[in-house]
């Protein structure tokens, strides 16, 4: 992941995290969330099951806070973002869910917050979640 020409996150295998924080989220949602995606089981085991976590797989994760995924483009034709929450409470989540995550041992590099970045993702395999702490 870039901002300009600076390469500010990387990963190898693991999970790539796409990271929205609702204007009602707190802390307890961060963790939720920590907690689910250290232990998914969304990796193959040895019989091609989905059964494995990032944990299991010695993996990593890449974490990018994307606010427009709170998009609500239902009316009109200009998304409203009004479930997002406001930048600095949506920064003090984003870092709250990355401690988290590490205090899980999982290994974690980030994005730079409101940065516009460049985002190269090789995906192998099937997986592709939407994961919401309250449900």
């Amino acid at each position: 992941m870039r901002v300009g020409e600076e390469t500010v996150g990387s990963i190898g295998p693991g999970l790539m995290v796409l990271l929205a924080v609702a204007a009602g989220d707190g802390a307890p949602q961060a963790a939720a969330l920590a907690e689910k995606v250290s232990h998914l089981r969304i990796f193959d085991d040895d019989a091609g099951k989905l059964n494995r976590s990032v944990m299991d797989e010695g993996g990593s994760v890449l974490v990018v806070s994307q606010f427009t995924l709170y998009g609500d483009a239902s009316r009109g034709r200009r998304p409203s973002f009004i479930r997002a929450a406001a930048p600095a409470h949506a920064e003090e989540l984003c870092d709250e869910f990355v401690a988290r995550l590490r205090a899980l041992g999982v290994p974690v590099a980030t994005g730079r917050f409101q940065a516009k970045m460049v985002v190269e993702i090789h995906n192998d395999g099937p997986v592709t979640l939407i994961l919401d702490a309250d449900g």
